[in-house]
């Protein structure tokens, strides 16, 4: 079982990791360092330790006599306890409004996260739902009567995944993935990322050298691979390039590649410039977090010719690059120095409202704890800093993970957020927040999302309650298809299900509706799983559809808020041929 729960996904970190995490952050044994590392030496050398201590459920936070929640200040990132006020059981009951199912279908991604993206092929449409460690391909043409046609890797049950996987041994999996049509090969183009285990590997880089100088020579690629879809399915597409991030030494073979790798699906429309998060080498290592060794920042790269991907430049913010005085500098200025948890660095690519071939000339930048950046792309080259919004810290969690832009060429607004690391709320709450960025060398915070509350039949009286993970994820891919919708905005909230924000004014966004599924039961799926709850969300504009991801499996879903849904094909092809 222990392999199983190994699997991948971001609520993956508070089960496979919990007593480490316990004894290394937040008890008061002491944990011998062994850092024996010559750049994470230099991260640690630059600090003293100033993890936040255990905070006591119940005490210093939990539920006020009004029946609202308050959070905790700050936590370290593990294990997390349960408080007074909790439901014992897991809720079996299931809330909406304004949103009612198409139809389910259990068991088709992992328990812990999904990457979905959608193409066309011969009159039928295609979802892609994977992970590392899995690839689900469905035929959703019709989403009330979708299908398998393909399946790869294991397939989770009550009894846990159909297949042992283990994320020390991985090899040639790949993570996100990022479909477009390619006008000079005239076919659909798959480019997967490819980067070093995130979660299931590594507890403490600061206590596990020879963990630390595996995942330095690494056993997989630390890139992207390009693919020529021929058909729908993995065994139709050719592989046609691969690259490595690693800038310094793009010949390395795997094992001696630096750096990152390419995190989470590529930004890449068709044409000429795709961006990629990725660290190109080892000396970026100011992060505090405590299983991750680098601090992401972003590169460009020419994709005129898919088979031949050609490196253009590497984007830095201050504060990322060890051994750097004034990178350095610009780290120690940060509140979160030392604090031993909070992810510092990018963990998506750039977010471009519009692509840069259709005329745009802005994008955005989420660097976790460094704050959130605006680029001006007058040259698409060499992305250029313009402006920076900072934030009080909130840690345990993310900061600054997603980027929503689906209403800046109406408004000049964006959303961005992070999102809930620990389960049981063992962490400050994580807003989404309205940024003004109308002037992007002066972007400001100006309102936040409101806070999802329980409906009145509920009994429980803030979501905190009923277990599992609280907080927004994302709001889907910058390749849905038609984009977005003006005015409304779509959150996958983790136990609080889906939630609709109408955003018609985004400085007075409201909920307007949601759906909220049940938790499974244990004949359903193992209930180490539940803390994920819903955990991704992809919309068809273009049909009116909206996908939510779950532990128990995959629910489409119809609202009045975007439109009867269409059931059949789109009057448009995805992704789109221009």
């Amino acid at each position: 079982m222990t392999s199983r729960i190994i699997a991948i996904g971001c609520s993956v970190l508070a089960l496979t990791a919990s007593v480490a995490r316990a004894a290394d952050w937040g008890s008061k044994v002491p944990t011998e360092i062994n850092i024996t590392d010559p750049y994470l030496k230099q991260w640690n050398a630059l600090t003293y330790d100033k993890a936040p201590p255990a905070p006591e459920p119940g005490k210093d936070y939990g539920m006020a006599e009004d029946g609202t929640f308050r959070a905790p200040r700050a936590t370290p990132l593990g294990e997390s306890p349960a408080f007074p006020g909790q439901l014992e059981a897991w809720d079996d009951n299931s809330y909406s409004h304004n949103v009612e199912e198409i139809a389910f279908y259990p068991h088709i991604s992992s328990p812990w996260h999904a990457w979905p993206d959608v193409a066309d092929f011969d009159g039928k449409r295609y979802m892609y739902v994977h992970d590392r460690d899995y690839m689900r391909v469905l035929d959703i043409t019709d989403p009330a009567k979708a299908k398998v046609v393909y399946s790869k890797g294991g397939v989770w049950g009550p009894e846990g995944s159909s297949e042992d996987w283990d994320a020390k041994t991985v090899q040639d999996y790949f993570g996100g993935i990022t479909i477009a049509w390619s006008a000079k090969l005239q076919k659909n183009v798959v480019v997967a990322s490819y980067e070093i285990g995130r979660f299931g590997i590594l507890d403490n880089k600061r206590t596990q050298p020879d963990i630390v100088a595996s995942l330095r020579n690494y056993n997989s690629l630390k890139g992207f691979k390009v693919y020529e879809m021929n058909g729908p399915t993995p065994d139709d597409w050719k592989l046609i390039a691969t690259r490595t991030t690693d800038t310094k030494n793009p010949n390395a073979p795997v094992g001696q590649q630096e750096g990152s790798g390419s995190l989470d699906a590529p930004a890449w429309f068709g044409g000429k410039y795709m961006y990629l998060s990725a660290a190109p080498d080892d000396s970026y290592a100011l992060t505090e977090y405590p299983d991750y060794l680098h601090s992401p920042g972003y590169q460009v790269w020419d994709m005129s010719d898919p088979a031949n991907p050609v490196f253009v430049s590497q984007v830095t913010v201050p504060g990322q690059v060890v051994g750097d005085k004034a990178s350095e500098d610009a780290y120690l200025m940060n509140p979160r120095a030392g604090n031993r948890t909070s992810w510092m660095g990018s963990r998506m690519p750039l977010f471009l409202p519009t692509p840069v071939e259709k005329g745009g000339k802005v994008a955005f930048g989420a660097m976790g704890g460094l704050g959130l950046y605006t680029f001006d792309l007058s040259n698409p080259d060499r992305p250029e800093i313009k402006g920076h919004v900072e934030t009080a810290p909130s840690f345990a969690g993310t900061e600054f993970d997603n980027v929503d832009t689906s209403q800046y060429a109406r408004t000049g607004y964006v959303f961005a957020n992070g999102y809930p690391m620990n389960s049981n709320c063992y962490e400050p709450y994580k807003d989404v927040l309205v940024i003004d960025a109308k002037d992007v060398a002066a972007p400001k915070v100006v309102a936040t999302f409101p806070r999802p509350t329980p409906p009145q039949e509920a009994k429980f009286t803030d979501y905190c309650q009923r277990k599992g993970s609280f907080g927004p994820k994302r709001s889907g891919t910058t390749h849905q298809p038609g984009h977005g919708r003006d005015g409304i905005v779509p959150y996958a909230f983790y136990n609080a299900g889906l939630q609709i924000f109408d955003v018609k004014d985004p400085a007075q966004p409201k909920i307007t509706g949601y759906f909220v599924p049940r938790f499974p039961t244990t004949s359903e799926m193992p209930d180490y799983t539940f803390d994920n709850a819903s955990f991704a969300v992809f919309t068809e504009y273009d049909r009116n559809i909206i996908w939510l991801f779950s532990v128990g499996g995959v629910h489409a879903l119809k609202t009045p808020l975007l439109g009867e849904p269409k059931l059949g094909m789109s009057d448009q092809v995805w992704p789109p041929r221009s």
